[in-house]
């Protein structure tokens, strides 16, 4: 059954709510009350026509496998689901049908967690890394002198001077139990090697797991690890490492240890415990919300001890657009840092993060995530902290993003967007026409409803609709060279009107008796010209948006 669900379940145009223009939460009298009415209005005997009783006889099919399945509980929260093709699926004759529909919830629910579950069986989930480390140190720190009688000596001299290259796939053994094998290769200054580890880890319980470590390299020789983790309480969890490292000068053992605690919903402290050729303790917080990051650290070790500080301010815009600063200051020297990380795609982050201390000097540090590979490209601009080095690494990755994001990106995302909408309208072209030939067949069906309700309305001065138009409007100058799509909804809305009154759901419109979507895949609006009291109204409404009319803020003063 999950099976079916996973090829058969789609989009669908048909909106049952939006068909019988109820809101989701309706109730049964409000359900019986629109089908009612609806019913009447397509019913097939009251047309002699044979085309227009035909017409009428689907219209009403439609009206009535709408109410029959709303107005079952379970038939409903189906639909709610999974929506119409889940009503085709076989195999719903298993679930009682006593269950409520927070039952057929859950029961969806463990039919996720089960295809999940095949899902993660066939899945390895790659990880790469590949960083290029390079001296660009001859660009602001060089002697002129000594390159004046060298061919081509008037050209800095940048060269690449260390890569590492590494990957990682994931191989699910059982639904507890997962091996991962990685391996990498490291060069700097023309000198290399490589390793391969082969972990394999354990959930033992939902409160912890453990694993173990296999690896082996041409540089450390051969290498056992073990690592533990275990969730102490609700709020508190522990970490334990062991590992031994075998070379030619021995056995190197190492073992480190951390404690971590929720301080309050957004804090968490750490405290480690780090043993072996670079044993310390360190102890952190880290307060991460939805618009920052702050993170405090102190460390006491050999050889290194420092303190560190730095904070992230995540802006709350589409490209989730991230600015950062740090400070970390120890026997090693002082080390400012700051940058910004933005989202250029659907599956790309980009990064730049500039790098100033003593005695490191001046580092511009580029950052690429595509899905789950990683581009890192450090530049070591100079060893000392020159002004210009500074200026350049802040100013220039800035200038070149918003280039190549005019240039290349923006046009790209734009046509990609184009494409897809192109592709859309070509599979969903037979649908179309389909709805639009329904739409107005409905709308034929509608004329004598409509006369009536106009004549009973006039005869109080009630809500007439003179002038009712769906779809993309274009009203920008600058987007004049693109046509309005849009349809003359005015007979299907003045059909919906009651007692001087028209009430739409917070569904889209598309799903109305009569209309259709002009503009799929497009945003779109509904604009409505009325007369209520003999007074003229105007009023512009987004497509998923709730409206009801007449209102007093609608009015149109008659001097306009």
């Amino acid at each position: 059954m999950a099976a079916a669900l996973e090829n058969e379940l789609e989009v669908d145009n048909e909106d049952y709510y939006s068909l019988l223009n109820v809101r989701r939460e309706a109730t049964q009298d409000e359900l019986k009350s629109s089908y009612r009415r609806l019913c009447m209005l397509y019913h097939p005997d009251k047309h002699r026509d044979p085309e227009l009783k035909r017409q009428a006889e689907q219209l009403f099919t439609y009206v009535h496998q709408a109410y029959e399945v709303l107005s079952d509980p379970q038939s409903r929260a189906i639909y709610d689901i999974f929506g119409k093709k889940g009503l085709e699926v076989e195999g719903w004759e298993v679930v009682e049908r006593k269950r409520t529909p927070a039952e057929i919830r859950e029961e969806y629910e463990r039919l996720q967690r089960e295809r999940d579950e095949r899902r993660l069986q066939q899945r390895t989930n790659p990880k790469g890394t590949i960083s290029v480390g390079i001296d660009a140190t001859d660009l602001f720190d060089r002697y002129e002198e000594d390159f004046e009688d060298v061919p081509g000596g008037g050209f800095p001299h940048i060269e690449i001077n260390r890569m590492h290259i590494s990957q990682s796939i994931e191989a699910p053994l059982t639904t507890s139990d997962t091996a991962v094998l990685s391996g990498s290769l490291s060069t700097h200054n023309g000198n290399g090697g490589g390793n391969i580890n082969l972990c394999v880890r354990r959930v033992t319980s939902a409160r912890g797991w453990g694993e173990l470590e296999f690896g082996a390299g041409d540089i450390r020789g051969p290498l056992f690890g073990m690592k533990v983790f275990r969730n102490v309480t609700a709020r508190c969890f522990v970490t334990a490492q062991w590992g031994l490292q075998f070379s030619s000068r021995g056995v190197r053992p190492s073992a480190t240890t951390m404690m971590a605690r929720h301080l309050d919903q957004n804090t968490m402290g750490y405290l480690q415990w780090r043993w072996g050729s670079q044993s310390a303790m360190t102890t952190s917080i880290v307060r991460d919300t939805k618009t920052s990051h702050f993170t405090l650290a102190l460390q006491l070790g050999v050889p290194h001890s420092y303190l560190m500080m730095s904070y992230q301010y995540k802006f709350q815009d589409e490209d989730q657009t991230k600015v950062k600063g740090s400070i970390k200051t120890g026997f090693f020297g002082t080390l400012v840092e700051y940058g910004a990380e933005r989202k250029i795609s659907r599956h790309s982050v980009v990064a730049a993060t500039v790098s100033i201390g003593v005695p490191q000097g001046v580092s511009l540090k580029i950052r690429l995530n595509r899905a789950s590979q990683t581009y890192l490209f450090p530049i070591h601009l100079t060893d000392q902290i020159l002004p210009s080095a500074v200026f350049y690494a802040t100013v220039g990755p800035l200038a070149i993003y918003l280039a190549v994001q005019k240039l290349i990106i923006m046009p790209y995302v734009r046509a990609q967007k184009e494409q897809e909408l192109e592709k859309q309208k070509e599979v969903s072209a037979s649908e179309i026409a389909r709805r639009k030939q329904e739409a107005e067949a409905a709308v034929l069906l509608m004329q004598e409803s409509v006369k009536r309700i106009i004549d009973a309305e006039e005869s109080k001065m009630g809500l007439i609709i003179l002038n009712a138009w769906y779809g993309k409007f274009v009203s920008d100058n600058s987007q004049k060279r693109e046509s309005a799509k849009v349809i003359d909804v005015t007979v299907p809305l003045q059909c919906l009107v009651k007692d001087s009154k028209l009430i739409l759901t917070e569904a889209s419109k598309t799903g109305l008796p009569g209309v259709y979507d002009p503009c799929v895949g497009e945003e779109k609006s509904l604009k409505l010209l009325y007369q209520f009291r003999g007074a003229m109204h105007q009023v512009l409404s987004g497509d998923t948006e709730p409206l009801k009319i007449p209102k007093q803020c609608h009015r149109i003063d008659s001097e306009a």
